[in-house]
């Protein structure tokens, strides 16, 4: 029998009222964790945060990672094991309007997070969520390893990199601290992300009022995964860290099955088809910022030390999202809908594997 479980462990995640912060609190809680989150109000309007009540469902701190007092009681009053780490300024486009925001967020942000945790006597494992744009991308066909070089063109990219240097410096100046884990997605889409300008919510918002989706980018390629992959790989680690596994205290990757490394206009088409809307989508005249073309994750590292690969296939992916957008359109319980997503995948996950890691 499975000796691990998540049942009564206490459990910190920075930025629970944004869209990924959100699902995995939400699946914390269904494992039993005892939740806490540390983050400001949900950044958009609808939010995946207010939808599924999940204000009822941890204890809800409102704080500010930029400020390292807030930060420090934060984490002292919740006395977690673990700590994810998910707050962030997580917009490309948003950076290059606000980059002194976005350094502040992301790199001291994650210091403050950092430092809370290594002086703290209650954490014993640190998983700090990045992304996959934190690689210097080359813009080539090859996908990035966990040791390839850190770098990012735009504010956002650069600070991620920047965050992930600060993580290593953690991790090895003090190794008598808590185990400190990062870890790389892709491009992560779901029900409930309302986030101004990112692909899938724009397509959502545009479809949902009749109107034709406006793509910047459609020949960029990105590593397109659904949220429960992402989450699935960061509790994966959690476990190993909670278990004893120091060696599991690293960098990972966790992207889609190479065939899911899609064009833009790929993804638009295939929305399009799955809501059954006919009106096509159109193109920006005006210059657009610097964005990334080609970006693609190796996650042979995850699969082979982790035993974790990609569970959901992409055309899987965009059907979950519209039916989680229909079903909470027509009236559903925005928690029930995502609940059951999730036990559907862990259903699948512990099939696939024989083992039942959701103890």
């Amino acid at each position: 029998m499975n000796a691990f479980s998540w049942t009564g462990r206490r459990a910190l995640v920075t930025g629970h009222t944004g869209f990924k912060g959100g699902w995995l609190s939400l699946w914390l809680h269904q494992l039993g964790a005892h939740v806490t989150g540390l983050s400001l109000p949900p950044p958009t309007q609808p939010s995946f945060f207010e939808q599924t009540h999940l204000r009822d469902l941890v204890d809800h701190v409102e704080g500010d990672i930029r400020d390292m007092q807030t930060v420090s009681e934060a984490v002292e009053a919740a006395r977690p094991e673990i700590v994810f780490h998910l707050a962030a300024q997580p917009l490309v486009r948003y950076s290059y309007a606000n980059p002194v925001e976005t350094y502040a967020t992301n790199v001291m942000g994650t210091v403050h997070i950092l430092e809370a945790c290594r002086t703290s006597d209650s954490v014993r494992a640190v998983i700090c969520v990045t992304t996959d744009k934190c690689y210097e991308n080359r813009e080539w066909i090859w996908p990035y390893r966990e040791n390839d070089p850190m770098g990012g063109y735009d504010p956002y990219s650069s600070s991620k990199g920047a965050a992930e240097l600060a993580i290593a410096a953690y991790r090895r100046s003090y190794p008598g601290g808590p185990k400190i884990a990062s870890a790389r997605a892709g491009n992560v889409i779901g029900g409930g992300d309302w986030a101004e300008d990112r692909l899938i919510p724009d397509i959502i918002r545009a479809l949902s009022a009749g109107e034709r989706p406006m793509i910047r980018n459609p020949a960029s390629v990105r590593p397109w995964q659904h949220v429960l992959e992402a989450l699935s790989g960061y509790l994966a680690i959690g476990r190993r860290l909670l278990e004893g596994r120091d060696d599991m205290a690293t960098a990972w990757n966790f992207g889609p099955s190479d065939d899911d490394a899609r064009p833009v206009s790929w993804i638009v088409e295939q929305m399009l088809a799955a809501w059954g809307s006919p009106s096509g989508w159109d193109q920006p005249s005006t210059p657009q910022p610097h964005e990334a073309a080609m970006l693609r994750l190796d996650s042979s590292k995850a699969r082979s030390e982790l035993g974790w690969k990609p569970n959901i296939s992409l055309n899987g992916a965009l059907t979950k999202i519209v039916d989680w957008h229909k079903d909470v359109a027509r009236g559903g319980d925005a928690r029930e809908i995502s609940l059951l997503q999730i036990d559907e995948y862990m259903a699948r996950r512990t099939v696939r594997t024989g083992e039942d890691q959701w103890a």
